[in-house]
This record gives C-alpha cells, structure tokens and sequence, in this order.
C-alpha cells in the first residue's frame, strides 16, 4: 500500500472510530483496536492495557447519563518507510452528549499497524491541555 493510500486508510478508520463514540457503538470501536492496544488518558493519566480493557471503558462511559462525546481530529499521518506503521497526530475534544457543552480538550498520537490487511491503533496518549 503506498504512502497516501495508507494515510486515507488510516483517516478513514479514524472517522468510523469518531462516529462509533458519537453512536455509543462498542461493536464499530472494537475492530479498530488492536488486541494489545495501550491507551493513556488525558486527564489522570490512566493507563488502559488491552482492546477488552478499553471496550470496557468506552461501555462504561456510553453507559453514563453524563456521557461525553469524544472527537479525535487529524492533523497529520506519518507513515513508516521501514515497517507497517504510522504515527496519527492530531487535535481532540471532548464534548458532554445532551448539551454539546465543551468539557476538555488537548492534543494526541496515536500508533497505528497494519494487522492482516487491517489498519490497527496499538497505542494512543492523550494530553488534557484546555
């Protein structure tokens, strides 16, 4: 897969992700995950190890009557020469659901591979900076 092929694979999945938050849709979030994906959160800093881990996280939060919508947007895909990775650095914002009032906000990178023909996230940190 060429380099902007890899990069438009990798946005597109970034978008699908997005909007499974905005549905509370754990089924569309789960393939998107690779199974030993480590998450650290922006705020506390938590570490979530492992795609069942982080499922359980993202039903916990759709599950919350005070649940946030969360936005990750791109603002570059650098793609390996070497190896079937990328590193997704972007923008993200999280919003609560009912009322669209703006909760947090800040900056993140996430690693993403090639996994049987799939692109996968194995690793994102986020940092809470507004």
């Amino acid at each position: 897969m060429n380099k902007s092929a890899v990069e438009i694979a990798i946005r597109t999945r970034r978008a699908a992700f997005n909007r499974a938050i905005a549905e509370g849709d754990v089924a569309a979030i789960q393939p998107l995950l690779g199974r030993d994906v480590v998450m650290m959160t922006g705020s506390d800093s938590a570490i979530v190890s492992g795609r069942n881990a982080q499922i359980k996280v993202w039903r916990r939060e759709f599950a919350s009557p005070a649940r946030a919508v969360y936005t990750r947007t791109p603002t570059s895909v650098a793609v390996s020469r070497v190896e079937p990775v990328a590193l997704e650095t972007g923008h993200w914002q999280g919003v609560e659901a009912r009322s669209g009032k703006a909760l947090a906000s800040g900056d993140y990178s996430a690693k993403w591979r090639e996994v049987l023909g799939e692109w996968v996230i194995v690793a994102e940190i986020y940092a809470t900076l507004g």
